[in-house]
């Protein structure tokens, strides 16, 4: 354990959480990760001795919140439904503590148009973009910002339904293609450079994660299935930049209103400009996943973790969430 995070191990006796529902799975596009991710946080959490049980989160699950006895909520649920701030507003009508960022946070950091509106407010970098909703806007954005662009939808996570795009008609094809998953389709200034991530964790930011992949993005394959992916920790920035680095990612959390723990995405151009894409405010915790990774490069395993993220919704109870 490093001096710098020896204060984030939970000094909380497991049995003083009560019992711990964990919500997972969901209805999402993200569902297949989030049982991945449910099941591993559940398994540790037991193994530590605290009263947990999981909770598949369907059609039936408010009867399932009113008819157990739940002290507090470990939320692993990914995307839409779970981390957008809508099951945070359950959770807080029927008084349960939870874990991770709280309903405006969440709603914000799941929106990466309204994301990107208060980053340039503040003067945070992130990529020009457009919004997309027709085959002229694809036209206008591609005069407008140029090509390579990346098209998402701006309300899902795991790079689900995003495509890179290298002409006008590979930018309307990615369009309809991300029209499937969301109404509202954004399209990005390709930024050609490095790719690093950055956990935070109970208000400290974690050891930067630099990313390196075959595929022409950190996509979904990448994130999740492939065995060659990169991850360099420590990152291979010098210490100047990366403690730039890690104080942009506060700022950029704090503007969101980030709590508890959460993941950001950040590219650097051939300039050394960091440009934040996006923060996940209930990111993957499967084999493939970041925090995880660079909660190990901080001293803490994946149950110390887990502890530490459940901890925080103790001290999050007594206090105003995002």
């Amino acid at each position: 354990m490093t001096a710098a995070y020896a204060n984030l191990v939970s000094t909380v006796a497991p049995k003083d959480f009560g019992r711990v529902a964990v919500l997972f799975g969901g209805k999402s596009a993200e569902r297949e990760v989030s049982l991945k991710s449910g099941n591993a946080v559940l398994e540790a959490l037991q193994s530590a001795g605290v009263d947990a049980f999981g909770l598949d989160v369907g059609d039936d699950l408010l009867q399932r919140l009113l008819n157990e006895k739940i002290d507090r909520a470990f939320v692993i649920l990914h995307g839409r439904g779970g981390e957008d701030g809508s099951m945070q507003g359950l959770l807080e009508c029927l008084g349960i503590p939870y874990t991770g960022s709280g309903i405006l946070a969440s709603a914000l950091a799941m929106d990466k148009l309204r994301t990107k509106q208060v980053w340039h407010s503040l003067g945070i970098p992130t990529p020009r973009h457009a919004v997309l909703s027709s085959e002229a806007d694809c036209i206008s954005a591609a005069t407008e910002l140029g090509f390579p662009l990346i098209v998402k939808p701006a309300h899902e996570g795991s790079s689900i339904g995003m495509a890179k795009v290298n002409s006008a008609s590979e930018l309307i094809d990615a369009w309809k293609a991300a029209s499937t998953y969301d109404s509202q389709v954004l399209v990005e200034q390709w930024i050609q450079g490095p790719e690093f991530t950055i956990a935070t964790l109970r208000d400290q930011v974690l050891p930067p994660i630099a990313l390196g992949t075959t595929h022409s993005f950190y996509d979904y394959d990448a994130k999740y299935i492939a065995n060659d992916t990169q991850y360099r920790i420590p990152c291979g920035l010098d210490s100047a930049k990366e403690k730039e680095l890690m104080d942009l990612t506060a700022k950029a959390c704090d503007a969101l209103g980030i709590a508890g723990w959460g993941r950001a995405d950040v590219m650097q151009d051939a300039d050394g400009q960091f440009w934040f894409l996006e923060v996940n405010t209930a990111p993957g915790m499967t084999d493939h996943s970041l925090v995880p990774m660079a909660a190990r490069a901080a001293g803490l395993d994946f149950q110390q973790l887990v502890l530490a993220i459940l901890a925080a919704s103790v001290a999050g109870n007594e206090e105003p969430r995002g």
